[in-house]
């Protein structure tokens, strides 16, 4: 069964296309290169020894997008990462983030509401809670207004494989996620973000080599157990197998809506200090971080309700926060040339 996977090459994508790959189905992967280098495609194979079939293309070229689900008339699944997603840069340029993240969905629906019948897997973000009113978070929490036209862009994508699915053969399944961190454990693959980390995790990670001078820690008066914000914090290979068990569910009619939502995360909320110490316990590398003024738009504190994902799904985290800090370390000593 062929499955194309847009982002294929950025940090979730690429986790994902080796697990689908473990699992027998043939990954064409979609990616413009924006914020990923093509040799994510050898890590690939180092893993799974089969290199997914690669087309460098962008999304909001509606032209090329139908001239790809026209060579690949056979692909019965997408699961569509691709998509800009640091907050402060979607406040600065609103109308990149819209033409990227939201046109470039409707260009994929269009060619997929085409088919018979397919199945369409949507990365979504969990930042669609805002400041959640309770802890944790279930996928019946109310979707509050964004806070970043990223935010918004989750939403609204959201809403539009709604309305789609309501008017086309096409099941969708929504996967909110809370934090992904880590990298796989072969350190073939990890997070590879271009320019300064948006991400706590590989800023920590550049500052034990050596990258950068310090870790900022935004803000510790907020009203947690230790004064810093709390995130729930996935592994990224727990969070790939997911959209595999997602797959699986649309391709088996095992749904029981057209569209399905699941919150993937840990079911429990980590500080960011909690995260410093965890990863020096972890590496035995000791961290130099300042506290620092909050972060306008930084929500308090977020965790998921795992239990429909669990329940419904039959998907649950397996790997520690401890496993991911330490496969994030690893990966950050191999891509520096250090292991």
């Amino acid at each position: 069964m062929k499955i194309l996977v847009t982002g294929g090459l950025g940090f979730i994508g690429s986790h994902t296309v080796v697990e689908l790959q473990n699992e027998g189905f043939d990954v064409v992967v979609i990616d413009d290169l924006s914020n990923a280098e093509e040799r994510v495609v050898d890590g690939i194979a180092a893993i799974t020894g089969k290199k997914p079939h690669f087309e460098k293309i962008d999304l909001r070229e509606k032209a090329a997008v139908q001239q790809f689900f026209q060579k690949h008339d056979d692909v019965s699944g997408v699961i569509h990462f691709a998509a800009s997603k640091a907050v402060g840069e979607s406040v600065e340029n609103p109308l990149l983030y819209y033409e990227n993240n939201v046109a470039s969905l409707v260009y994929l629906l269009q060619e997929l509401q085409k088919k018979p019948e397919a199945n369409f897997i949507f990365s979504s973000s969990c930042t669609v809670y805002g400041q959640a009113e309770k802890m944790p978070i279930s996928e019946n929490a109310p979707v509050q207004p964004a806070m970043s036209p990223y935010g918004n862009t989750k939403q609204v994508g959201e809403e539009i494989i709604h309305d789609v699915a309501k008017a086309s053969a096409i099941n969708a399944i929504l996967l909110r996620y809370f934090n992904p961190v880590g990298a796989h454990e072969s350190a073939n693959i990890g997070e590879l973000p271009l320019g300064v980390p948006q991400n706590l995790v590989p800023f920590i990670t550049q500052t034990a080599i050596g990258l950068r001078e310090q870790l900022s820690v935004f803000g510790d008066d907020y009203n947690t157990p230790d004064g810093t914000c709390v995130r729930d914090y996935i592994h990224v290979v727990d969070l790939a197998k997911a959209h595999v068990m997602a797959l699986k569910r649309l391709v088996d009619k095992a749904n029981a809506e057209k569209v399905e939502v699941f919150n993937l995360g840990t079911g429990k909320g980590s500080s960011v200090l909690e995260v410093v110490h965890a990863f020096e316990k972890a590496t035995g590398q000791k961290l130099n971080y300042k506290i620092v003024p909050k972060r306008p738009g930084d929500v308090t504190e977020a965790y998921a309700d795992t239990t429909k994902a669990n329940n419904v799904l039959g998907w649950k985290s397996e790997l520690t926060l401890e496993d991911a800090l330490a496969s994030a370390w690893k990966w950050e000593q191999k891509v520096r040339g250090k292991e």
